[in-house]
């Protein structure tokens, strides 16, 4: 072979090896974050089998989220006052927008709403729910790590548009792990026991309200 046929012949073999190692140097595509929900599914406790008579209809708004709380990322805390997010772990959807769906099962349940719906929507109602995603984030600054979620709700006649109640609910749940997946599932009971215990405010909030507004006025 000539020399001018072997550097061509070594031209095309060093080719031939980098074609085949290209694959290995080009950057490879980012894993898919794993997604969690914070709606279990399950029917709230103490299922009420058919609302009260005279019952009022409640309107839910939507939920709102705080700064730094409205979006999909999970969110945690190492050091006091910063907010950190996993890279590849995160939420179906916004916090905000999940505790919908397991908030209007929870407020049905008490059967103290003749329906509950969420706003907007065509229909009339006695009373509005108006909810606060304020926190919700697993603290690793506690041992073993915490998952804390607070809500504030306020609720309002519609007709008089004045605040019937207002309340801030708060949960702190333990993990059973340093992890973002023992995190979601501690996320998941926080959502369940704080969404129960708005529910049963909300109840003896309309409970006493339908009370005063039906009492008899006192002469002067």
């Amino acid at each position: 072979m000539t020399a001018l046929g072997r550097r061509g012949f070594s031209m095309l073999t060093g080719a031939w090896a980098l074609a085949g190692c290209s694959g290995s140097l080009l950057p490879k595509a980012p894993a898919a974050a794993a997604q969690y929900t914070l709606d279990d599914g399950g029917v709230p406790p103490g299922v009420s089998s058919s609302p009260l008579p005279g019952a009022p209809v409640l309107l839910v708004a939507p939920p709102s989220a705080a700064a730094g709380f409205d979006t999909a990322r999970m969110v945690y805390l190492q050091s006091p006052q910063r907010l950190d997010s996993f890279a590849y772990h995160a939420w179906v959807e916004p916090p905000a927008r999940m505790l919908a769906p397991p908030l209007l099962r929870a407020l049905q349940a008490t059967g103290a709403f003749r329906a509950v719906l969420l706003a907007p929507t065509a229909a009339v109602g006695d009373y509005r729910l108006e909810v606060e995603l304020v926190r919700l984030q697993q603290d690793f600054t506690l041992q073993p790590s915490q998952v804390r979620l607070t809500l504030r709700v306020v609720l309002v006649q519609v007709k008089t548009r004045r605040a019937v109640a207002a309340q801030t609910f708060d949960e702190a749940v333990a993990a059973t792990g340093d992890d973002p997946v023992a995190g979601a599932a501690a996320a998941q009971r926080a959502a369940r026991r704080v969404l129960a215990a708005v529910a049963a405010a909300c109840k003896g909030w309309a409970l006493a309200a339908q009370a005063a507004s039906a009492a008899p006025s006192r002469p002067a």
